[in-house]
């Protein structure tokens, strides 16, 4: 009987051909293959055998192939996940790379200029067109433009352009911008600052056209649920000197002499570490020979690396002897001297010991009264402080009348070393040094030159210094210093006339004082400002300010405002008239904000009544009187001023008037933290305690008992170089 295998639709394992101690290369023990066709029909015996010798066979290497199968399944699963691992890498870079160069060319979403939904808006230059921009009208502007007014209202935007590389230069002029009633203003944001530059100009005269109600001329205006946020390029606001920088630059000061008729060989000794005159000194070798023994002992005893300077006043050569001549060209590096003859102009600078190398001179001969022209010779050198100054002498015949002199100076920019690390701050910033002194006009701004060699605590100015400034802490007094930046990327300023044109301020005031303001009133839905510049704002007259919060109760939580309303960095420079001011406003905070320069009262907190404003870390300096109030005058003022004058009363100065201060405080209830009133007319902190409220809100009724309040944090406040 024939029959088939049952297990021939399975797979079965395949024996070597030659036996299991002589493999074919290609032989995997285990390896699972399908069987091959059934063989032709044989006898029912024959089939049985062959069934059990399979079974048999396939009995003998099930333990070794049972491993060799799990082995497989190991390294099967090992190669998969490794595969696994490779297609997750392999996915994970390319989203990378995807997600890398969309975020490169998405916008940000915190960046007010990258709202895809603005449109790009170029009105042109055109001082008559009058600007709304209204409910839809989302602006993005790009260009300079010139118009008369612009009016944001009822949702409408306006943006200032900005790129990642802060190329833009952008510059609006208009005579006022109002933002009321959901309109927004925006120059950067808090999370994406401003990096271009951005100049709002806000132009004319006083007596030009009519005022815009409640907020008059020249202005930037907030009304209700108005927005204005202005965020500039975050740096350092202010700092203290942590070394004293000198009058001139130098420790010892310039040095300058010029005289007529000092005959002989003019000759200044100098100190290599400090630029300092050691010696003055004139040897007449002219008409004495031991004059010239005088000099070569003088330089034969020099020490080595002292600074000479010799200068020629009218003839030195007739008994300026041979030895002498070859002294100082040995140790001067002269090539000249041993030719100097009679009235030759002959000027050089050098160094004892330091050869032709560090010699410099120069020699003209003299003719006919005159040597046409100076023979001057000049060379640098670098202090042990690493400022450099140069060394000048000269020496002339001019119409028969002969001239030498001496100049020492520093050169190349004045290194000052401050307290904080300043490396925000950049070539061309303006910053301004306080005085002191007793005289607050010490004050002195310098322009910022490019100081590759300085630390992050240095910077190099370019011009030299007029008075000292004390960067010390003396007899545990700390006598350093306020240096501020007054330079931000976005500025505010006034446009101003070249002369004083009204007979009102020009009683007082010889220039025109009639600058932009801002002005916010209550209700408004957004006030930010951080790094911003204010130039040439304020007006002398009552509520028009730089910056003025006018009537506008609480700005923080308390208003129910999410982000509290402040002021963050502002640089308030030749105002017109004040700073900051503070008029029944309550929760505002005012932080690292220079006021510099200014006309009346600076940090103005006004009528009695405003609590819980917050002034922490702001510097006020050159605060001079002003006509608003009687307190900002001083006493030609104050006696000249007497249209609000009760009867025939005649202001007494000295008790009425001459109270201006960098820091007004009208009630206790309120916080100074970390500033400095570094120079004013009269005051640096003024505490004045209402029994009731004045000005605007004395209407209010409000009675204040502020002398019964207790006082608000006062702390680590400084005051110096005011006149009180």
């Amino acid at each position: 009987m024939q029959g088939t295998d049952t297990r021939g639709s399975s797979p079965a394992f395949l024996r070597p051909q030659n036996g299991s101690s002589h493999r074919s290369s290609g032989y995997i023990p285990g390896k699972i293959a399908p069987l091959r066709p059934p063989p032709p029909s044989q006898s029912h015996a024959a089939a049985e055998f062959t069934s059990a010798r399979q079974e048999a066979q396939t009995r003998l290497p099930s333990l070794p192939v049972e491993q060799h199968r799990r082995q497989a399944e190991a390294n099967r699963h090992k190669n998969t996940l490794i595969c696994s691992a490779v297609s997750s890498l392999s996915l994970f870079v390319a989203l990378g790379i995807f997600l890398g160069i969309a975020s490169k060319y998405a916008p940000d979403e915190n960046c007010p200029d990258q709202n895809p939904r603005l449109k790009n808006w170029s009105p042109g230059k055109d001082p008559e067109k009058r600007i709304i921009v209204k409910k839809g009208d989302l602006f993005r502007l790009n260009s300079d433009a010139t118009v008369h007014s612009i009016v944001i209202q009822d949702g409408g935007v306006l943006v200032f352009g900005d790129d990642k590389e802060g190329s833009k230069n952008i510059t609006l002029r208009t005579r006022f911008i109002l933002i009321k009633d959901g309109g927004m203003l925006h120059v950067g944001a808090e999370k994406c600052r401003y990096k271009s530059k951005a100049t709002i100009i806000l132009y004319g005269k006083s007596n030009e056209g009519a005022d815009v109600p409640e907020f008059g001329k020249k202005f930037i205006g907030v009304g209700p649920e108005g927005t204005l946020e202005l965020h500039g390029h975050q740096k350092v606001s202010w700092t203290l000197l942590s070394k004293t920088i000198y009058f001139s630059g130098l420790a010892y000061g310039h040095y300058t002499f010029k005289k007529n008729f000092s005959r002989g060989l003019n000759v200044r000794v100098i100190d290599q570490d400090t630029a300092e005159i050691l010696e003055v000194l004139k040897f007449d070798t002219h008409e004495f020979a031991e004059e010239s023994l005088k000099l070569q002992n003088l330089l034969k005893n020099g020490h080595p690396g002292r600074i000479i300077a010799i200068a020629v006043g009218d003839s030195a050569a007739k008994n300026l002897l041979e030895e002498t001549r070859v002294t100082i060209q040995n140790l001067l590096g002269s090539k000249f001297v041993r030719g100097l003859s009679y009235r030759q102009a002959w000027a050089l600078v050098g160094v004892i010991g330091g050869g032709n190398s560090s010699c410099n001179e120069s020699v003209r001969n003299y003719e006919n009264h005159s040597t046409g022209g100076k023979a001057l010779a000049q060379k640098e050198f670098f202090t042990v402080d690493g400022q450099k100054f140069v060394v000048r002498a000269y020496s002339e015949w001019n119409d028969g009348v002969p001239i030498s002199g001496f100049q020492v100076e520093a050169v190349g920019g004045v290194i000052l070393n401050l307290l904080d690390d300043v490396s925000s701050w950049e070539p061309g910033d303006r910053i301004v040094v306080a005085s002191t002194d007793y005289s607050m006009y010490q004050t002195e701004e310098f322009t910022l030159l490019p100081c590759p060699e300085c630390t992050k605590h240095q910077v190099k100015v370019k011009e030299n210094p007029q008075f000292p400034h004390i960067g010390e802490v003396i007899d545990g007094v700390d006598m350093r210093a306020e240096v501020g930046v007054l330079t931000r990327n976005i500025l505010i300023k006034g446009e101003t006339e070249s002369t004083c044109y009204l007979e009102k301020d020009c009683q007082f005031f010889s220039y025109d004082t009639f600058g932009g303001h801002i002005k916010i009133l209550k209700n408004f839905t957004s006030v930010h400002l951080s790094y911003v510049e204010l130039k040439q704002m304020g007006q002398q007259q009552i509520g028009s300010y730089p910056v003025h919060f006018h009537l506008c109760g609480d700005v923080d939580e308390k208003g129910g405002y999410t982000f509290k309303t402040y002021l963050d960095g502002l640089s308030i420079h030749h105002s017109f008239s004040r700073c900051v001011t503070v008029h029944a406003t309550n929760g505002l905070l005012i932080k690292d904000t220079i006021g510099y320069d200014t006309l009346g009262h600076c940090f103005f907190i006004e009528d009695g009544i405003e609590q819980r404003n917050t002034l922490f870390h702001n510097l006020g300096l050159v605060t001079k009187p002003g006509t608003l109030l009687p307190t900002d005058r001083n006493s030609s003022m104050c006696i000249a001023i007497r249209d609000k004058v009760y009867g025939s009363y005649v202001p007494v100065p000295a008790t009425d008037c001459m109270a201006v201060s960098t820091f007004w405080i009208s009630h206790p209830n309120n916080h100074l933290i970390n500033n400095a009133a570094a120079g004013s007319q009269d005051a640096g902190i003024w505490y004045l305690f209402h029994r009731v409220a004045t000005g605007d809100s004395h209407s209010l009724a409000i009675e204040t008992k502020s002398e019964l309040t207790p006082l608000g944090i006062f702390y680590n406040n400084r005051v110096h170089s005011n006149f009180k």
